[in-house]
C-alpha cells in the first residue's frame, strides 16, 4: 500500500482514536464532558468532516504537501499541545461572545492556521482537531467533536495552499471566495438581526436570552475581511505572510461554517440561527485575530529559519 496513503489514514485514524478516548475517559474526571443523546449524531458529523478530508487528500494524492513523516507527526503534537493550552487560557464566559451558544473568543485559532499553511494540510487538521477537543476537555464546560473538527477543517485548508503551483493566482481565488462568504454573511445578519443572544444574562429579571446578537458580532466578518484584504495587499512583497493569512480566512469560514451548520440537526436550530448566532459570532472576531496574529507567527518562523540556517 502507498506510504504516503497509509500515512493520512493513520493521521485520520488518530484523530478519531483521540476523540473517543477523550470521550470515554473525560467523564471519569468532569461529569459535565458527558455527551448527551446527540453524541452519536455529533459523531456522524465527525465522521463527515473526516470523509472531506480524506476526499481532498484523495483527489490531491499526488501532491507532496499530504507527506507525513517523523517530521510532520512531532509539528502534529506541538502544534496541537499549543492550540489546546491557548484555547484553554481564553476560553470560558469571561471572553464569550454574544451568541446562541458557548462562543469564546480564539485568538489561539492563529495556531492551526499557521501550522497548516508552513507545516501541510495534515498536520493543520490534526493540530486543530486534536488541539480543540483536548482545550475543550481541560476547560470543562462540555465537548462538541462536530466544532474541533470544523477547527481541524480550519488547519487542512490553511494547508492546501501547498497544493497549488502558482500561489498568487490561488490566493486571489481565495480571497474572492471568501469576499463573497463575508458579504453573505452580512446579508444574512441583517435579515436576521433580532436573532437572540443566549449568552446574555439578564440578573434582575433571571432569564436567558432576553437580548439580540450584538452588531458588532453581526458585522465582524466584514471587519475582519477588511483586515485580512489589508494584510494581502500591505504584504504584497511578502507572499508567505499574505497567503497564510487569506487561506487563514477561507478556512475559518468553512471550517466553522460546517460546524454550525452540523448544528442544525444536533441541536435543532433553524438554519438562519445556526448561521447568525453561531457561525457569524465566531467566524468574524477569528478573522480579526487571524489577520493580527498569523502575520506575526509567519514572520517569526521566517526570522527563526534564517538564524538557524534550515
Amino acid at each position: 500500500m502507498d506510504r504516503k496513503l497509509v500515512s493520512v489514514i493513520g493521521a485520520l485514524a488518530a484523530v478519531l482514536v483521540f476523540f473517543l478516548l477523550i470521550i470515554y475517559v473525560g467523564p471519569m474526571f468532569n461529569k459535565s464532558l458527558a455527551l448527551d443523546q446527540t453524541a452519536g449524531l455529533r459523531f456522524f458529523f465527525v465522521g463527515i468532516g473526516l470523509l472531506i478530508v480524506f476526499g481532498v487528500y484523495w483527489a490531491t494524492k499526488g501532491s507532496p504537501a499530504w507527506e507525513v513523516g517523523t517530521r510532520e507527526v512531532v509539528y502534529m503534537a506541538i502544534g496541537a499541545a499549543l492550540y489546546a493550552v491557548l484555547s484553554y487560557l481564553f476560553n470560558g464566559t469571561v471572553f464569550a461572545v454574544p451568541s446562541l451558544s458557548q462562543v469564546a473568543l480564539r485568538p489561539a485559532v492563529a495556531i492551526p492556521m499557521f501550522f497548516g499553511y508552513t507545516f501541510g494540510p495534515a498536520v493543520g487538521f490534526f493540530t486543530g482537531a486534536v488541539g480543540n477537543m483536548f482545550g475543550d476537555a481541560i476547560t470543562g464546560f462540555g465537548l462538541s467533536p462536530q466544532w474541533s473538527i470544523g477547527n481541524g477543517l480550519i488547519g487542512m485548508i490553511s494547508g492546501m495552499v501547498m497544493l497549488f503551483s502558482d500561489k498568487k493566482k490561488s490566493m486571489d481565488l481565495v480571497l474572492y471566495i471568501s469576499g463573497a462568504i463575508a458579504i453573505l454573511g452580512l446579508v444574512l445578519y441583517l435579515l436576521n438581526s433580532s436573532q437572540v443572544n443566549m449568552m446574555f444574562f439578564d440578573a434582575a429579571n433571571n432569564i436567558f436570552g432576553d437580548a439580540p446578537i450584538s452588531l458588532f458580532a453581526g458585522v465582524s466578518g466584514v471587519i475582519g475581511f477588511v483586515l485580512v484584504l489589508a494584510v494581502r495587499f500591505g504584504f504584497a512583497n511578502n507572499e508567505d505572510i499574505a497567503a497564510a493569512v487569506v487561506w487563514g480566512a477561507l478556512g475559518n469560514f468553512l471550517g466553522l461554517g460546517f460546524a454550525a451548520i452540523s448544528d442544525i440537526w444536533i441541536n435543532g436550530f433553524p438554519p438562519q440561527a445556526a448561521l447568525v448566532g453561531e457561525f457569524l459570532p465566531a467566524a468574524g472576531p477569528n478573522l480579526i485575530f487571524a489577520a493580527i496574529l498569523v502575520p506575526a507567527l509567519v514572520a517569526a518562523y521566517a526570522a527563526f529559519r534564517r538564524q538557524s540556517g534550515r
